[in-house]
């Protein structure tokens, strides 16, 4: 046991002693990142930040310097990729069976597919090596992913799967005492932001089968992603100071450059729209991909197009019930360690964020709850089924619970389970589309204030949208057409994915809750 343990510490100290050295796509390869973006040769822009190098990296950038500029033709550079560096080709995780599906052991199987071993150091890869095991999403998305791995998780508790969950938690740690925060995923090129901190629910998850004391062992942890947000060990800009000298938060990505895996749609999009302001613009974009609703109407000027985003320009009502929960979780972490002040301290600031919160987020005209504008010192009127979150994470008062099942019940829920917004922008989290983790938030928050049958219709309605679109394609989804059932779900910069992790593990345990309805 000693023996295994110090090679694992050992493992931990070359992962730690590695991730120190690792530079995004744009900074390894300079030039040629750039000219394989901009001119498109590939249709997304995510494949080639996620290729391996067959050789030095160094060495291919040299040859590639010593072309001249006139001869870098987009069918050179075709060439010149597929010669230096290895294409990503996911698995196929269809269901081939073209009878008798059964969507919970399909999922079930589904978890070896999408499960990687602990990575190994690869010069020249983008990837951010994990020392425990772990699962991803699927499609394009081959690393692990931050708030996608909660609802995941959900399926790993349904299926028993208690050694994968606890990894996932452990890797999340590591990442945190790593790089000072979890980021959007483990990519380089996703280190500038993190996204809605659902660490603290995890832990959660993990403490219903190990116990309380798992609030200790990752205590540090939690206490170093509060830090994090609280702008304490760098000015990374999260905190707000309200109206009244209360503060809250909001997302901000630390980069004002072009996302490296979108890079030829922001610049593109900034340089059109905004050529004397590209960097905020920039920055407005890879924010949305802090909040994990990217992109919807909710962080438009507008409500209309993704060319008017001010996502820093608000205070999202999500992130700060994520925050109320971790410190909370940080109160019960200090108290089993015996630390009675901070225990205090933590149980005031989730008080006065909470009163915050009921202050400048509940509308009473739009029956429920919605961001703060910064700028304007006003509320948004745009609201999204992310505003469920004071009810998932319990920090709504009562009284507002009737109001707000009225607002889903008559605008939000339609065939195949509630919309994500009130309007179709042609943007992915917008309407009609459905996905999987704001739909467990809006069914876990109603069945916490007593709007059980409410729930219920919800839930039956996703569980049978999934069902039938599995059925009829062998597919699980990342998101759903839940207004049309008929129709796919579309909008936003790839195609549709499948796989797909946190649908699986939604689906997993709403079916456990209120069986398989076909």
């Amino acid at each position: 046991m000693k023996r295994f343990f110090f090679l694992l510490l050992g493992q931990l100290c070359i992962l730690m002693a590695y991730a120190q050295t690792l530079q995004p796509p744009e900074k390894v390869y300079g030039q040629l990142f750039k000219d394989v973006q901009m001119q498109r040769i590939f249709a997304d822009g995510k494949t080639f930040v996620d290729c391996l190098p067959k050789r030095d990296p160094q060495a291919i950038v040299a040859d590639y310097k010593a072309k001249p500029a006139a001869e870098r033709t987009k069918a050179f550079l075709q060439q010149f990729v597929q010669a230096n560096f290895t294409v990503p080709t996911p698995p196929s995780v269809t269901d081939q069976n073209e009878s008798g599906r059964d969507v919970v052991n399909h999922i079930k199987k589904l978890w070896s597919v999408l499960k990687r071993a602990p990575d190994r150091e690869e010069k020249g890869s983008s990837r951010l090596p994990l020392p425990y095991p772990y699962i991803v999403p699927g499609g394009r998305f081959q690393e692990i992913y931050y708030w996608d791995s909660y609802f995941t998780m959900l399926g790993l508790e349904e299926s028993g799967e208690w050694e994968t969950l606890e990894n996932m938690v452990k890797n999340f740690a590591y990442i945190i005492n790593t790089y000072g925060h979890i980021p959007n995923g483990s990519r380089t090129y996703y280190l500038s932001r993190s996204q809605p901190p659902f660490f603290a629910l995890m832990v959660d998850l993990l403490a219903t089968r190990k116990g309380e004391a798992t609030y200790k062992d990752y205590g540090e942890a939690m206490q170093k992603e509060w830090n994090y947000y609280a702008d304490k060990t760098a000015p990374t800009q999260h905190v707000v100071k309200m109206p009244d000298g209360s503060t809250l938060n909001r997302y901000y990505d630390q980069s004002d450059q072009p996302r490296q895996e979108s890079y030829y749609e922001d610049y593109t999009l900034a340089r059109k729209y905004h050529p004397e302001h590209a960097s905020t613009i920039q920055r407005d974009l890879r924010t949305g991909a802090e909040s994990g609703m990217d992109f919807s109407s909710r962080w438009f000027a507008d409500g209309k197009t993704l060319a008017t985003i001010q996502t820093t320009n608000y205070v999202p009502v999500d992130l700060n019930c994520l925050l109320y929960h971790l410190e909370l979780a940080l109160a019960k972490s200090y108290g089993l360690k015996g630390e009675a002040a901070k225990q205090q301290d933590f149980k005031n600031r989730a008080a006065a964020r909470g009163k915050a919160i009921e202050k400048y987020c509940w509308s009473p005209a739009l029956g429920f709850y919605t961001d703060f504008i910064i700028s304007s010192k006003k509320q948004s009127t745009e609201i999204t089924l992310a505003s469920m979150a004071p009810f998932f994470l319990q920090v709504a008062d009562k009284s507002h619970i009737e109001a707000a099942a009225n607002t889903l019940q008559t605008k939000f829920l339609k065939a195949g389970g509630f919309l994500t917004s009130l309007k179709n922008t042609g943007e992915q989290w917008d309407a009609p589309n459905g996905w999987a983790p704001l739909e467990w938030m809006a069914i876990k928050g109603l069945n916490n204030y007593g709007q059980a049958a409410l729930a219920k219709t919800a839930a039956e309605r996703w569980i049978a949208l999934n069902n039938k679109v599995y059925q009829s394609t062998g597919k699980l989804m990342e998101k759903y057409n839940v207004a049309d059932t008929g129709l796919e779900a579309g909008g936003g910069e790839y195609p549709g994915q499948d796989g797909f992790g946190w649908t699986n593990g939604v689906l997993l345990k709403l079916i456990g809750m209120y069986g398989l309805k076909k």
